[in-house]
């Protein structure tokens, strides 16, 4: 990672190599900090790459994937597979499965690590395909895409939400273990868990609710043609903590609705409150209508404005920017937001990975990246190198 002007970290890979990973057998790809391009045919594997590049930060990749189903395709359960990165400035990152095992190792330098530790190193935001619904699906998606940017800018997110699904999950088996006859629970383990589930619950919440305000600021204004948003986090934690409540109080606030809805609970099966019930709320602020209710342009012209806000938030506040991952990302974009969207990148501190089938349509980027093709899991020097 080098420093560029005014003290910014810039973040780029400069190789990147594939051990059995999804269509490659063996992978070595050479890159500097320009935004990179990968064209090719449908199924050619440009998508996989960049769902390589997302194994190197925290978490489960751009596609959720279990161990196993990265794996090269055709090879025995339990295979391994490696992804490997240099950043610029020498840092090593390895990760992958080894023979057997259901965790992902992680190496930094050489050294054992662990997954959390990479977002100490390195962060990424990612746009795919799936994710053009994320307006007019469920909250789920929208939770993990606010979850994603909340990374960014604060690592311990990712272990406050672990631990709060954790203690969700403990108290969750015990409830249904009453309804089905099993014994009632210790009333006095239900109440630790809930505790966890409100210390916990309460952070996850508020790094949440600091990190939309910061991106609907950024997002208010609007970048060139993509469209102004204004962002919301709804909830009813998020709503304590906007009506005034701190964290303490809020804590004790979600403590007793907890313990009061352990009968509901029990029959549902599960929480029927918290912030893993959250959603993030987003309007066309033009048009002060639900962005799901816009076309589907618009609704892709606001989420990669979405995503350049926040690659602008993040630089700001801790220093160093993310990459940035974008499959597909033209489409659905007339030719004014393609070019506006490639000025951006190039202005931006940050190295972005994009994909798309028709190297025409990246011609506006000229010089100023780097392209390559792909076809039948090879990757080879674009036209333009």
């Amino acid at each position: 990672m080098t420093t560029g002007g005014g003290g910014l970290a810039r973040l780029a890979v400069r190789r990147l190599s594939l051990s059995d990973f999804r269509c490659y057998e063996r992978l070595r790809l050479e890159a500097d900090p320009r935004p990179v391009v990968l064209t090719g045919p449908n199924g050619a594997g440009k998508t996989n790459l960049l769902e390589a590049l997302s194994f190197l930060v925290p978490g489960r990749g751009m596609r959720r994937a279990s161990l196993g189903d990265v794996a090269r395709h055709g090879s025995e359960p339990g295979a391994p597979w490696a992804v490997a990165a240099v950043l610029d400035g020498g840092t090593e990152i390895g990760t992958g499965r080894e023979t057997g095992q259901e965790r992902r190792s992680v190496r930094l330098d050489g050294q054992p690590a662990k997954p959390g530790d990479l977002g100490q190193r390195i962060s990424a935001l990612w746009l795919t395909p799936a994710m053009d619904r994320l307006f007019t699906e469920g909250a789920g998606g929208r939770r993990r895409f606010l979850d994603r940017m909340v990374l960014g800018v604060a690592p311990g997110h990712a272990a406050q939400a672990s631990a709060y699904e954790h203690a969700m999950r403990e108290r969750t088996r015990l409830l249904k273990a009453a309804r089905d006859g099993s014994g009632r629970p210790d009333p006095s383990w239900l109440a630790a868990l809930e505790d966890g589930m409100a210390r916990h619950g309460v952070a996850v919440a508020v790094a949440r609710l600091n990190t939309a305000t910061r991106l609907d600021a950024a997002c208010r204004q609007g970048i060139g043609p993509f469209p102004a948003a204004r962002l919301t986090v709804v909830g009813e934690v998020e709503g304590w903590l906007a009506e005034g409540a701190d964290p303490a109080e809020a804590e004790d606030r979600l403590r007793g609705a907890l313990r009061g809805a352990r009968p509901r609970d029990e029959a549902a099966g599960g929480a029927t409150l918290g912030p893993h019930r959250s959603d993030l709320v987003v309007r066309h602020a033009a048009k002060d209508l639900a962005v799901g209710q816009c076309s589907t342009g618009e609704q892709k012209a606001v989420l990669v404005a979405m995503v350049l806000a926040q690659a602008r938030v993040q630089s700001v506040t801790t220093g160093r920017a993310p990459l940035l991952l974008l499959d597909e990302v033209v489409a659905h974009l007339d030719h004014i937001r393609r070019a506006a969207l490639f000025d951006e990148l190039c202005a931006l501190t940050v190295q972005s990975w994009m994909t798309g089938t028709d190297e025409l349509l990246f011609d506006g980027f000229g010089p100023r990246a780097q392209f390559f093709r792909v076809a039948n899991a090879c990757v080879h020097p674009g036209n333009r190198d």
